[in-house]
């Protein structure tokens, strides 16, 4: 039967595919850990509160690199280089989404548009990221291999979530309700295309390494056009609505101590 457990465990099982994956996975997730870093560097004065948690979310990212690396080195296995056209980070920037690379590598401060900006694109990004790790930790939650990565990774997820909620709605109360609404829906709209056309292509290179028929292969096409469709029409939503999260300062503080995978 064909379900998102049997879907991932067979690209869990295959090295080549298994190794691809991981790639993706960490290249995105080192992206994100740069821009991170950059912003919490270029934070203009007034929100300079912020900059602690912006380079803990970007410390995090990092982690997450470095854990689906060490999950490739367990196996054996080397990165591969990631296909352009499933580069879900440089996809996003190509689509106006985000604050653009070339800004983020000068050292002019951003103002405080540009930290809405940014907190309405990590917002909608995860919410994308906490929901697949959260599928990830339902069915693999006591894997062997994977399971230590998934519920860290996840619950870094969700509270990288949860502090976008927060600043989100601390910005708003201080007057920038319109213009974050504004940023979220066009990010949130952005996002859905260039996730599904994400998706089209890591499941054609997928089905090629794996030799999935035809059949199998149209067949999950028509699964990511259908949820394309659901969110374009209402899924979207989901992205744009802030809610005083239950996880409070979920970034303050330092960074808890994990082990490394080695």
């Amino acid at each position: 039967m064909l379900s998102a457990k049997s879907l991932f465990q067979e690209i869990l099982d295959h090295d080549e595919s298994f190794a691809l994956f991981c790639s993706i996975a960490a290249s995105g997730e080192a992206q994100g850990g740069w821009e991170n870093g950059r912003i919490a560097a270029l934070v203009p004065d007034s929100e300079r509160d912020l900059a602690p948690k912006i380079a803990r979310h970007g410390a995090d990212e990092d982690k997450h690199g470095r854990i689906f690396n060490a999950l490739m080195k367990r196996r054996g296995l080397d990165p591969v280089p990631v296909p352009p056209e499933t580069d879900y980070t440089m996809l996003l920037e190509r689509h106006g989404i985000g604050l653009a690379h070339e800004q983020l590598k000068g050292e002019t401060p951003l103002s405080v548009a540009d930290i809405v900006t940014y907190l309405a694109h990590s917002r909608v990004t995860e919410q994308r990221a906490s929901e697949q790790m959260r599928l990830l930790y339902r069915y693999f939650a006591d894997h062997p291999d994977i399971g230590r990565a998934v519920k860290q990774i996840s619950h870094d997820e969700d509270n990288h979530l949860a502090y976008c909620h927060e600043e989100l709605l601390r910005l708003a109360r201080a007057g920038h309700g319109r213009t974050i609404q504004r940023a979220l829906r066009e990010c949130a709209l952005a996002e859905i295309r260039v996730h599904r056309d994400v998706s089209l292509a890591v499941m054609a290179h997928m089905g090629r390494l794996l030799h999935w028929p035809k059949a199998r292969s149209a067949v999950l096409a028509a699964g990511i056009h259908a949820q394309y469709l659901w969110e374009r029409c209402a899924g979207w939503r989901r992205m744009v609505t802030l809610a005083m999260p239950e996880r409070r300062d979920p970034l303050g503080g330092p960074a808890p101590a994990h082990a490394e995978f080695a």
